[in-house]
């Protein structure tokens, strides 16, 4: 095995953290996370992934190239970008600097980068052996059924409220009614026929 090349660039990090641009240690070189910025060490493509990741991709060439190497002998990438909803612009630059060389890859999102107008890092593995014609990628058939796209679950559905009845109270017993007694009759008066009662006699002693 070959002596350890480290090679650095201007970037401003580079000193502050300890780290080189890119190490080759026999035939493997791996190059560290590169972002967009520029020979002057400012970043290139404020607010625009798809440049960022443009100008990350050319600066790993760059690197490379100082090791006698291109893009043809990456074997791998891992992108991280801080937001992965516009993968399509981060794809499309590492679609069209590699080409028909295509090296596994990996892209993840993380919360930000080490400064908050960053969007795109890059860093790469690569191979200083000897390079072959790219082949012409695989054709993959998919069995149908396709499948469909997995759906988000089911939302569960509250509970539904139960209904309480309060206990029924027992009927009050009807009130009774106080006996009422009919009112006395009064008795007729005796009529007058003007006759005197008879007299009784006197008892005799």
């Amino acid at each position: 095995m070959g002596a350890i090349v480290r090679i650095s660039t201007n970037a401003p990090w580079e000193p502050i953290a300890g780290y080189s641009r890119a190490v080759k240690a026999g035939d493997w070189v791996v190059v560290s996370g590169t972002t967009a910025t520029g020979a002057q060490g400012g970043l290139i493509g404020a607010g625009q992934m798809y440049v960022q990741a443009k100008q990350a991709i050319a600066n790993l060439a760059a690197a490379l190239g100082r090791l006698g190497l291109d893009l043809r002998h990456v074997v791998r990438t891992r992108i991280f970008v801080t937001d992965i909803t516009r993968f399509d612009a981060v794809a499309r630059a590492h679609r069209e600097a590699f080409g028909e060389a295509r090296p596994a890859s990996t892209m993840v999102q993380v919360s930000r980068l080490i400064h908050p107008d960053m969007l795109v890092e890059i860093e790469a593995d690569a191979y200083a052996g000897a390079v072959e014609a790219a082949a012409p990628p695989a054709r993959i058939t998919v069995p149908e059924p396709v499948p469909k796209p997995l759906a988000a679950p089911p939302r569960p559905e509250p509970p539904k409220p139960q209904r309480v009845e309060a206990p029924k109270a027992a009927p009050s017993p009807p009130p009774q009614r106080a006996a009422v007694k009919p009112p006395l009759k009064a008795r007729p008066a005796p009529r007058a026929t003007g006759k005197t009662p008879p007299r009784k006699p006197p008892k005799r002693r």
